[in-house]
C-alpha cells in the first residue's frame, strides 16, 4: 500500500478529494500523458519531436511565466494538436499561498494560455483554492501514474517500470517537461509511448471543454 501511494493514489483517496478528475474512462483503452512546469526552449522541443516521431498527442500544463517568454513554443504545441492547460502563472504553491492570492494567479494563467483546463503544482491546494478554480469553470486535472522523473534517484529503468506496473485504462501520467527532469525523461519517454502502443494503448490529448 505504501509503495502504491508514491506512484498512484488509490481510489478511496481520489474519493476524498472530489471535483478533480485522475482518471479518464476505465472502460476505454486509452491513456493521456501529460507535461508539467513548461515550455522551456532547452526540454519542450525535444518533448514535441518525441510525440511527434511516434504520432502521439499529449498535454501541456503550463507555467504562464514560461509560455509569456516563449510564446513560439505556446504556438507550436497548440499547432501540433497537444492540448495546453494552466500550471498557475508563476508556479505557485496552494498550500503556502492565501486563496486571493492563489486565484489571481491562476487567473492571469488562464489568459496568457487561453485554456479553463487546470492543474494545481505539486498536485496540492487548498479546499477554498480547489472551490474557486471550479467556480471559475475550469477542469482539475490531477494524475493516475506519478513517474518522479523530477527526482535524481529515480532512474529510466525505474521509471519505465513504475508506467509498466500502474498504468491502466483512462491513466493520466505524468511528466515534467523542466531542467530538472530534461535528462532523465527525455531518456525514458521513447521507451513508454513503444511499451504503451505495444500494450495497444490509444495515447491522446486531455478534453478540452
Amino acid at each position: 500500500m505504501f509503495l502504491r501511494l508514491l506512484y498512484q493514489f488509490p481510489t478511496w483517496l481520489q474519493r476524498l478529494y472530489r471535483g478533480v478528475v485522475w482518471r479518464m474512462n476505465p472502460s476505454s483503452k486509452v491513456v493521456y500523458l501529460t507535461f508539467d512546469d513548461g515550455p522551456i526552449p532547452e526540454c519542450t522541443p525535444h518533448v514535441l519531436d518525441i510525440l511527434a516521431r511516434y504520432g502521439v498527442k499529449a498535454s501541456f500544463f503550463m507555467v504562464g511565466e514560461n509560455a509569456e517568454r516563449y510564446p513560439d513554443l505556446l504556438q507550436r504545441v497548440r499547432a501540433e494538436g497537444h492540448t495546453v492547460g494552466n500550471h498557475t502563472y508563476h508556479h505557485m504553491r496552494g498550500h503556502q499561498t492565501c486563496t486571493k492570492l492563489y486565484i489571481k494567479d491562476a487567473q492571469k494563467g488562464a489568459e496568457v494560455l487561453q485554456t479553463s483546463l487546470f492543474r494545481p503544482p505539486h498536485g496540492r491546494m487548498t479546499y477554498s483554492q480547489k472551490k474557486a478554480i471550479r467556480q471559475l469553470g475550469n477542469t482539475i486535472y490531477l494524475w493516475d501514474v506519478l513517474t518522479h522523473d523530477y527526482n535524481p534517484k529515480y532512474t529510466p529503468e525505474k521509471m519505465l517500470a513504475i508506467v509498466q506496473h500502474f498504468t491502466r485504462n483512462g491513466s493520466i501520467i505524468v511528466f515534467h517537461d523542466s531542467l530538472k527532469s530534461k535528462e532523465r525523461m527525455l531518456k525514458v519517454l521513447p521507451h513508454v509511448i513503444e511499451w504503451l502502443q505495444n500494450q495497444g494503448y490509444s495515447l491522446q490529448p486531455l478534453p478540452n471543454p
